[in-house]
């Protein structure tokens, strides 16, 4: 019996996660058009991470901006909209969660994840440039897809 309560236990867990990562997706181009408010685009929703609101526009724009210790932007590596990279090894990032896009950011800021090129390209990211690419690269259309199943 106790083995039944654990199962349920842990699925009852990880059904919550799911339900609060939906609710965490910052602002995007389809709910700024529902919700005339915010049809600026200029507000994303409060981080997971800690950050302040991001502003798309202002992300878009910091997307563009040369690191001075890579020499490349997010968009040259990246691609238009952050579904282009210019090496399939790189990830596409329009439509991806902004909380997952600002955690990533922030810990290869903060040199708690670790990769030749993006640690020292964010090494120079505020936490509001951190919050403005993560809502820019969430606001964007997506290529993503879900893997599950594929063999």
């Amino acid at each position: 019996m106790a083995k039944k309560s654990t199962i349920t236990t842990v699925a009852s867990l990880l059904f919550a996660g799911l339900l609060l990562t939906g609710c965490s997706k910052i602002e995007t181009n389809e709910t700024a058009a529902a919700d005339p408010g915010h049809a600026s685009g200029e507000h994303g929703s409060s981080s997971s991470a800690g950050l302040p609101a991001g502003r798309i526009e202002a992300g878009e724009k910091r997307a563009q901006v040369k690191s001075q210790a890579t020499k490349q932007s997010c968009i040259d590596c990246h691609g238009a909209e952050g579904n282009a990279p210019i090496d399939a090894t790189y990830p596409k990032l329009g439509g991806q969660y902004a909380d997952y896009l600002a955690h990533a950011l922030q810990n290869y800021r903060d040199k708690q994840r670790e990769h030749a090129l993006m640690s020292p390209q964010a090494s120079e990211l505020s936490d509001q440039d951190i919050s403005d690419l993560a809502a820019y690269f969430a606001s964007r259309p997506t290529q993503l897809r879900d893997l599950h199943g594929l063999k």
